[in-house]
């Protein structure tokens, strides 16, 4: 069982970004869920809105299956939970899995969430801090606090790190006026 890493109370994700290491691939993958209310699905859980949340609608676990088209290298995963809003429908128990398919996946992380409120990071790295390469994603809801049966998850984002030039090694441009011009498309 690992903690996930403690970051500020509501710590944004899109600080990461701002560094230029990584980028938010979760627009790459397709998505699927085990269950949702009508209404509360995958466009909600991606909507960037933190009052907005997918919610199950089924027994346990509740699955976030996302699925890359090739094998992808991912770095950090991050979950954002507000047990204030949610209460019993707040996760406390997740299992983080990685895979080519359904059918090998194999846990990387499990995580205990007591009362969490802002945004939760968890590496996707190995003992030796590299980035995980992989095909599939899948988020587990093992369990809810106060023993609820449906989860809410308010946003879901996925990282990658962002390699370096193969034209050689450059500076890192970090402010947001050279950000806005840091590829070409």
């Amino acid at each position: 069982m690992t903690t996930p890493n403690k970051t500020p109370p509501g710590a944004d994700p899109k600080q990461l970004e701002r560094t230029a290491t990584v980028r938010e691939i979760g627009s790459q993958a397709v998505w699927s869920l085990s269950s949702c209310k009508p209404g509360f699905g995958v466009d909600q859980l991606r909507d960037d809105n933190l009052e907005t949340y997918w919610q199950s609608d089924g027994s346990q676990p509740h699955l976030v299956n996302i699925q890359f088209r090739r094998k992808t290298t991912v770095k950090t995963l991050c979950i954002y939970a507000d047990y204030k809003s949610d209460e019993s429908y707040t996760p406390s128990k997740i299992s983080v899995r990685v895979g080519n398919h359904f059918h090998n996946l194999q846990e990387i992380r499990q995580l205990e969430l007591v009362e969490p409120s802002g945004w939760i990071h968890v590496p996707l790295t190995d003992n030796h801090k590299k980035p995980t390469r992989t095909f599939m994603i899948q988020i587990a809801v093992l369990a809810n606090h106060q023993n609820g049966r449906d989860t809410h998850m308010r946003q879901i984002k996925i990282y990658t790190p962002v390699e370096e030039s193969s034209i050689g090694k450059f500076p890192r441009c970090t402010t947001i006026d050279f950000m806005m011009y840091r590829s070409i498309r």
